[in-house]
């Protein structure tokens, strides 16, 4: 019976062009990471590890850059996302209610998503719109001056429709 190879993972092949475009260079770590992330759609231990020895990084370092930014994901998201700002002028203005609010309506914590898979909920250390807090990204766009009843009212269209 022959041998035959393992299939190539395109999604692989991308990432090794982006990196060689980047001629290997550890300073092009987070435009990297972006990328496998657009590929993948989360950031997972395999692909973290590739990108280190690709870069030439320390496993440590591409972790710690990927943990840091809440624009990475260590786990496949949900359908929709919430992020909320968790830095000193939100959390002042009340983005713990915030967080607090969803947890309750859609029974997750953050960096959890729900059983369907609709919703997936985390926090930022800081998302830098300080000057509209307390500010939340749904979806990718974000929020300012955003009230319990604001997320919460979001949140029942995406997991109960509009």
């Amino acid at each position: 019976m022959p041998v035959t190879a393992a299939p190539v993972d395109k999604r692989l092949k991308i990432l090794d062009a982006v990196i060689r475009r980047q001629h290997s260079r550890p300073d092009a770590l987070i435009a990297v990471l972006h990328k496998a992330q657009e590929l993948y759609g989360f950031l997972d231990a395999p692909v973290l590890w590739h990108v280190a020895r690709a870069l030439r990084l320390p496993p440590s370092r591409v972790y710690g850059t990927a943990t840091f930014y809440h624009l990475f994901s260590l786990k496949p998201l949900g359908e929709h996302t919430c992020v909320v700002c968790l830095g000193t002028a939100c959390f002042v203005k009340g983005a713990q209610t915030l967080v607090d609010a969803v947890a309750e309506l859609v029974a997750i914590r953050p960096g959890q998503t729900t059983a369907d898979g609709k919703v997936s909920l985390t926090v930022a250390r800081c998302i830098g719109a300080c000057g509209i807090a307390p500010a939340v990204v749904l979806d990718g766009t974000t929020h300012g001056h955003v009230s319990a009843g604001q997320l919460t009212a979001r949140l029942e269209e995406w997991t109960h429709g509009s």
